[in-house]
């Protein structure tokens, strides 16, 4: 019967949310953000593009001696003309007589690098001399995704810290609201503080886990139909699977956390005060998750995902950004899970004390005081 309840209170939170306007805009434009971040590498990330002017010139055009830059070639009848090109900006630079390299300026240091380069085993393959390429065998990590995993990192990052903040400020709003409007009153004659608690977090987790799932599916949609999904490194559906559990984790702490500090106060204006502890902690997690994105093998970074509440959001991100051991992902999930359950002893215990007493902002140290 008391899971019935809690899942009748959960469902009414649902229910309630999915349809409200405010929630489809906002998930909609969540849908669109993440969209257009999977397809900013593709038109952002493209290569170098040249255009080189020609005059007299034998070589040929040198673009499969460079795969990664763009290259325009444009044939110039004599010198005046090129000059007339690269001054009105028509052509980067222009080579003349297969010696001279006509500038307005400075060369571009990467351009001038590859075409010295190139002319250098132009000239040397023409004399007969063949200079075989080194040849390259890595010793170290594989890290040829490095680049894509660091990016998807910082992506979870953001979206774990957006969902996790939004879903907890929303119960806590929620209790200020019930509370505020004696509705919590009418509710609590049929219904255990707790039972009303669980099924309030139960019910905003379950409108978190569907924000997350949207946001995962148009992401990783998004990423096929861009051609970023190739780069993605191997062992993706247990990275996300991953995010999608330590997200529960670290909502389940902070809905708790927020909805105990929320049912402190009656009005809707005091509650961006009272969780300022709440807040306080979020914005610290999500500063160490921001550094382990970027550098996820660190002495600090690996300490910080085994600490509670910070490894809700530092764990998963290196786990995306890295390959991290079995057994220090079993074991912070260990202390997360303690972390969670002691959040919820605290947290009913506050609301219970607190939810039914208006007026005047309670003091917490006074509620935990009470026996």
């Amino acid at each position: 019967m008391s899971l019935t309840t809690v899942w009748l209170v959960a469902k009414r939170e649902v229910t309630l949310t999915l349809r409200a306007r405010a929630f489809k805009i906002g998930l909609f434009i969540t849908a669109l953000l993440v969209g257009a971040a999977a397809f900013a590498p593709t038109l952002l990330g493209g290569p170098d593009e040249y255009k080189i002017g020609l005059v007299n010139s034998k070589q040929l055009p040198m673009a499969q001696a460079v795969p990664d830059a763009k290259w325009d070639w444009v044939t110039f009848p004599d010198r005046a003309a090129a000059t007339k090109a690269v001054l009105d900006g028509d052509v980067d630079v222009a080579l003349v007589d297969d010696n001279k390299l006509l500038s307005d300026g400075e060369v571009d240091s990467k351009l001038g690098v590859m075409l010295q380069s190139v002319n250098r085993e132009t000239k040397l393959g023409a004399a007969g001399v063949n200079v075989p390429p080194l040849a390259v065998e890595s010793v170290g990590a594989d890290t040829r995704y490095q680049g894509a995993r660091m990016g998807i990192a910082f992506l979870f990052v953001i979206v774990l810290f957006g969902l996790v903040i939004q879903s907890a400020t929303a119960v806590a709003m929620g209790v200020v609201e019930e509370k505020g409007s004696r509705i919590v009153e009418i509710l609590l004659a049929s219904l255990r503080p707790w039972q009303l608690l669980t099924g309030k977090v139960l019910g905003m987790g379950l409108v978190g886990l569907i924000n997350m799932a949207v946001v995962l599916v148009v992401g990783l949609g998004a990423a096929v139909a861009s051609g970023f999904a190739a780069d993605f490194p191997p062992g993706m559906p247990g990275v996300i699977a991953g995010v999608l559990v330590w997200f529960v984790l670290g909502y389940a702490f902070f809905a708790t956390f927020a909805a105990s500090l929320g049912s402190l106060v009656s009005r809707q204006e005091e509650v961006q005060n009272v969780l300022g502890p709440m807040m306080m902690t979020i914005m610290i997690t999500y500063g160490f998750s921001f550094y382990a994105a970027g550098d996820p093998t660190s002495t600090l970074a690996t300490i910080v995902s085994m600490i509670p509440p910070l490894s809700s959001m530092v764990m998963p991100v290196r786990m995306a950004a890295t390959t991290v051991p079995f057994w220090e992902v079993g074991l912070s999930m260990a202390f997360m899970v303690l972390a969670v359950a002691a959040m919820a002893a605290l947290g009913s215990r506050v609301y219970e004390r607190a939810v039914t007493r208006t007026g005047a902002r309670v003091n917490l140290l006074s509620v935990l005081r009470e026996r």
